[in-house]
């Protein structure tokens, strides 16, 4: 604890919390608000904490979608005062913890990322462990055992007031609307401590596969185990499900779990092809999910300036592209970019309204006025007519990309030429 309270780990501590931001907790505190309240109540929350004395605030309960609609995920948020000492926490136990977790486990661990799980997940399948079993833990961050847990931490923590403090942040009721329910399972997400938890509980689940010789790649929650028929993948998926809840007291989701081939389910939002030397491709999943987000957002732009509507996308898919930059197949950045040029036609084609407006708008671009007057008087729709001759000859690439769009090819092949 004294290790834990140190002024430089505390520092380290604040300036993270601030950088990561993040919503208030319930005492409705924001991270701008954390240095005045500490240098006035610090010494009493430092003595509280040596004493083991100190008690967590409630955290605050918010319910998020979670990807692809399929239900909401539970998120706790502490409050900003927690978030310093959870962080400081974490930066003490995460040198003890992380040397000693499995190679293929990927997630929330420094130095390692979601790429490095993708690359590890095509490396078996090309080896010839063409068979995955996907596992799905069913609401593992809310069914968390906390005995369970607790016993693998005091197998390396032998601090009793540390371990006082870890469980009463696990215990730490939670509010929703004014209501406070107690917890007495799970470690929700949301606060710094609880991705160090999940790693430190799941290591149990690493070491029992390399036990087996078995070859797998974990991200958090998120486990595929590699092997080379369906027979092996049904015995391997059976007798985990028999081990996670004896040993973890967790539960498999059957119906999300499954014995399959790689290319026919996904992986942290990528699949493969079905090459021998498999590619890596984006998951049709990732990509409907972003083109729903593309489409509020261009909803929403109907009525302003396009340029200013492809200013709010660009942070987007910027973003979306530096996480899929590892993808071999680029034809899916192809058709989207295909797709997102058609939204910008169709955005233009519903501005201009009425018939003598698209007319005069589309010569103005250089078409013959009588084609233009056919064209805006087809009686087709926007979509239709975004993806007809005359507006791609009156919107060529070229001017869209003078508006500021991104070209989502042209950004791979920069990010993976800056690699």
């Amino acid at each position: 604890m004294e290790e834990v309270l140190r002024r430089e780990n505390l520092m380290r501590a604040h300036a993270r919390v601030v950088q990561n931001g993040g919503a208030a907790g319930v005492d409705g505190m924001t991270v701008d608000e954390l240095m005045p309240h500490c240098r006035e109540h610090w010494a009493r929350i430092r003595e509280e904490l040596l004493q083991g004395t100190y008690r967590p605030q409630l955290v605050r309960r918010v319910e998020i979608p979670k990807p692809g609609g399929s239900g909401t995920r539970t998120l706790g948020i502490p409050t900003v005062v927690d978030r310093l000492i959870q962080q400081a926490l974490l930066q003490v136990l995460q040198p003890i913890f992380d040397p000693t977790f499995s190679d293929g486990s990927f997630g929330f661990r420094p130095g390692r990322s979601a790429h490095d799980a993708v690359r590890r997940a095509r490396s078996h399948i090309a080896a010839g462990h063409r068979w995955v079993v996907d596992l799905d833990l069913e609401k593992f961050f809310d069914r968390v055992n906390h005995d369970v847990l607790m016993a693998r931490v005091a197998r390396r923590v032998k601090d009793p007031g540390v371990l006082r403090l870890i469980r009463r942040y696990l215990q730490a009721g939670m509010m929703d609307g004014g209501l406070v329910s107690p917890r007495t399972e799970g470690t929700p997400q949301g606060g710094p401590l609880s991705p160090l938890l999940s790693n430190i509980l799941l290591d149990d689940l690493d070491r029992e596969l390399e036990r087996r010789a078995h070859r797998f790649a974990r991200y958090a929650d998120d486990c595929n185990v590699y092997v080379q028929s369906r027979a092996a993948g049904e015995r391997v998926l059976t007798s985990l499900e028999r081990f996670l809840s004896k040993r973890l007291r967790l539960r498999i989701n059957r119906e999300k779990s499954a014995v399959a081939r790689p290319w026919q389910r996904k992986f942290l939002g990528y699949t493969v092809t079905v090459h021998r030397e498999p590619k890596l491709r984006i998951a049709p999943q990732s990509i409907y999910r972003l083109k729903t987000r593309l489409r509020e957002r261009l909803r929403a732009g109907r009525g302003r300036s396009l340029s200013r509507t492809v200013a709010d996308l660009t942070p987007l898919l910027r973003g979306w592209v530096g996480y899929f930059r590892l993808t071999e197949v680029k034809g899916s950045f192809e058709d989207l970019d295909a797709w997102l040029r058609r939204r910008c036609r169709c955005i233009l084609w519903r501005q201009w309204k009425r018939p003598r407006t698209r007319a005069k708008e589309l010569t103005r671009r250089g078409l013959d006025p009588t084609r233009a007057r056919v064209s805006a008087s087809n009686g087709r729709g926007p979509w239709w007519n975004a993806g007809a001759s005359h507006m791609h000859a009156a919107v060529p690439t070229a001017v869209l990309r003078g508006w500021g769009l991104l070209s989502l090819l042209d950004e791979q092949r920069r990010l993976q030429g800056a690699s």
